[in-house]
């Protein structure tokens, strides 16, 4: 399936950060109308998917990649699912405010220059364990690797 072809925004996440993670399968219970594919940047297709991010770009935020080739980066990316899903509007909402959104980009970046401190302090690994993943057929159609079964 080619880029154009495609009916999801891809998100681009490091999967090595458990806040990251958490965040993602928190994801992938806000998306009631699958409109996400969740691809992490350890995968071998991200390089194809997202020729121009560097991997460095890649671990500093996450990415939303819209089926039309945009990227969205950080707090922005943050904005764009949101909008698209009924239980996070509200979100978006506000980060439509004017100026609302440089701020959120200063909290994101604070957030992931530490977030991997933030995991442990929040517990975020734990977290992960407890909260079921949500299988999804349109991560499997991406070549994105299937959830792994809760032990």
């Amino acid at each position: 399936m080619t880029m154009s072809q495609r009916q999801t925004h891809l998100v681009l996440y490091d999967d090595s950060c458990s806040l990251c993670t958490f965040q993602m399968r928190v994801i992938t219970w806000l998306d009631w109308f699958s409109c996400v594919s969740l691809v992490p940047i350890s995968h071998p297709t991200t390089a194809t998917l997202a020729p121009d991010l560097t991997p460095a770009a890649l671990q500093e935020a996450i990415h939303c990649i819209t089926p039309a080739g945009r990227v969205y980066r950080g707090a922005r990316a943050i904005r764009f699912l949101s909008a698209r899903m009924p239980l996070a509007w509200l979100l978006a909402l506000v980060l439509w405010i004017p100026g609302v959104i440089w701020v959120a980009e200063i909290i994101y970046r604070w957030i992931s220059r530490n977030r991997h401190l933030l995991s442990r302090f929040f517990g975020c690994q734990g977290a992960c364990t407890i909260m079921p993943v949500r299988d999804r057929v349109n991560e499997r159609a991406y070549d994105a690797p299937p959830p792994t079964p809760r032990a």
